[in-house]
């Protein structure tokens, strides 16, 4: 393994225009587009689903990731059973994103590990590094909600549509707005 890949799996500082990390990068795209495909070479279930076992780091039981779908790598995400994804998801995974059992996301979320460089000289010449994401089990997040690097999103939580998790969220509260703030506390 080179030393940027092995700097972005360690969440490092690393520069993303690596030869090894583009050849991750063209992995990726091929089996996006292989999942994604549309017309008469749509994949079967079954076929989807050994695509998707090949992309991510894991994948759960009855699973079901609705296309188009799109990330950095794949290889850093793991997804738990019974895990519902809606359309056009994207989930940048320069780091960890753990997603639990049982979470419904909404169409056009966005999960987001990368951080660039706040230093107009280095943010130039591309160096980034990635905070992992966690979304606890039987959460639901809304279409269109964002959740930015570090965040961590407890357990049974629901995340309104169109909010922006900019810090974690607690377990078992509704939280929404931009930066999404928690309202209430959810009963069971």
């Amino acid at each position: 393994m080179g030393e940027n890949k092995r700097r972005m799996l360690a969440g490092d500082w690393y520069l993303p225009d690596d030869p090894e990390l583009q050849a991750d990068t063209e992995r990726r795209i091929a089996l996006c587009a292989a999942y994604n495909a549309q017309g008469e070479s749509v994949p079967g279930p079954a076929e989807r689903r050994a695509i998707l076992e090949k992309l991510l780091g894991s994948v759960g039981e009855d699973v079901r990731i609705r296309p188009p779908f799109h990330c950095d790598f794949g290889y850093n995400i793991r997804v738990g059973a019974r895990t519902f994804v809606n359309f056009g998801a994207v989930m940048l995974d320069t780091g960890p994103i753990t997603i639990g059992a049982d979470v419904q996301i909404g169409p056009n979320v966005q999960l987001l590990t990368p951080l660039h460089e706040l230093g107009a000289e280095r943010r130039r010449a591309g160096w980034e590094k990635a905070v992992p994401v966690r979304i606890g089990d039987n959460v639901w997040l809304g279409g269109g909600v964002i959740v930015c690097p570090g965040v961590t999103i407890g357990e049974n939580t629901v995340v309104g549509a169109g909010s922006v998790a900019v810090r974690d969220l607690p377990a078992g509260v509704l939280a929404v707005g931009n930066p999404a703030r928690v309202v209430r506390t959810l009963e069971e």
